[in-house]
């Protein structure tokens, strides 16, 4: 059986993609099985770069075929920020809390009308020399909340709410994000590529 590495070590993002994979012919693993492997540097200007880069890199010290994503937050009244830089917007290491607080103080006086956000995820295959087989995207389009609610999902999911549900991702059950989610919406991409191969 043909082994693929998700070249992550975000427990969050990993389950999910291996949840909308599974019963797929191919044993899926992800960076914490392979320990040694040094962090990607993302320092890409796109989406696109970055998670063929991770891919690549992970493809090339393992061997293996691989598929990485990369994700971000675009809140319209900020131009798209935070974009690709989500991650570390609030300072390398920060934690999602610390995010969250950030991203609520630049929206301090946007009113709800005006806090327009969709998430983004593009997700990279390559085979195990790094050559690309694909890039797929997924869009979830949003609102930023005026207070962080439910438990649920990680990073910036309890703030962001979905007008079809009157909740936030923090709030719906992981098995309605699984389905509806910018990730979930690349993932289904992905899964029909991997079919194809």
């Amino acid at each position: 059986m043909k082994e693929i590495v998700v070249a992550s070590r975000n427990e969050g993002k990993v389950r999910e993609i291996m949840e909308v994979l599974n019963g797929l012919p191919f044993k899926i693993t992800c960076l914490s099985d392979y320990p040694h492997i040094p962090e990607v540097i993302e320092d890409a200007k796109t989406y696109r770069g970055n998670a063929l880069k991770k891919a690549r890199e992970v493809a090339r010290a393992t061997g293996k075929m691989a598929i990485s994503d990369d994700s971000g937050l675009e809140v319209k009244a900020l131009k798209g920020a935070p974009g690709i830089y989500s991650a570390r917007f609030a300072g390398k290491g920060a934690s999602e809390k610390a995010k969250n607080k950030k991203l609520f103080k630049m929206l301090e006086n946007v009113p709800f009308a005006r806090r327009q956000a969709r998430y983004r995820c593009l997700i990279a295959l390559v085979d195990e020399q790094g050559r690309e087989l694909g890039v797929v995207q997924g869009i979830c389009s949003g609102f930023i909340a005026t207070e962080a609610r439910g438990k649920n999902g990680f990073g910036f999911d309890p703030l962001f709410w979905l007008k079809r549900y009157g909740k936030t991702f923090g709030e719906l059950p992981p098995e309605v994000k699984a389905r509806i989610s910018h990730r979930a919406r690349a993932i289904k991409k992905l899964r029909l590529l991997l079919d194809r191969l």
